[in-house]
């Protein structure tokens, strides 16, 4: 009984944990965030509902059927060409909801070097959450 308990404290304390550094970096991630569609979609020229800034721990956006854009903060913490890529990633989404051939084509049109963006963010993805300096 006492594993059990103390195996939900520390599951506790680790959440807790997270949810401060969401709730610390969430606005700021947002202003970039906010900065690189708005750049980005001059040149794209897509029409979007809402851009949300979530806590998520698998992905690093995504984009619905209702044109909403969802972003993980964690962006915030990546070099400046993965919040690029990111950030056409789900705006090319716009377009076409799906990984087909089209929807690479139409990523490549913008980041022609978006292969490189991938496998960077696969090594990435493996490493902790860390400060701007880390990542």
């Amino acid at each position: 009984m006492k594993w059990i308990l103390r195996k939900i404290r520390i599951r506790r304390k680790r959440r807790t944990t997270i949810t401060a550094h969401y709730v610390q970096y969430k606005e700021e991630a947002r202003a970039v965030i906010l900065r690189k569609v708005a750049q980005w979609n001059i040149v794209c020229r897509l029409s979007f509902n809402r851009v949300a800034i979530r806590n998520s721990k698998r992905s690093w956006g995504s984009c619905t059927s209702l044109k909403n854009l969802n972003f993980s903060y964690k962006i915030l913490f990546l070099p400046e060409h993965l919040q690029d890529y990111i950030i056409v990633h789900e705006l090319c989404h716009l377009q076409h909801l799906n990984h087909k051939q089209e929807f690479w084509d139409l990523v490549g049109t913008y980041i022609p070097h978006y292969q490189a963006c991938r496998e960077e963010l696969k090594h990435i993805e493996k490493k902790p959450l860390g400060e701007k300096a880390v990542l």
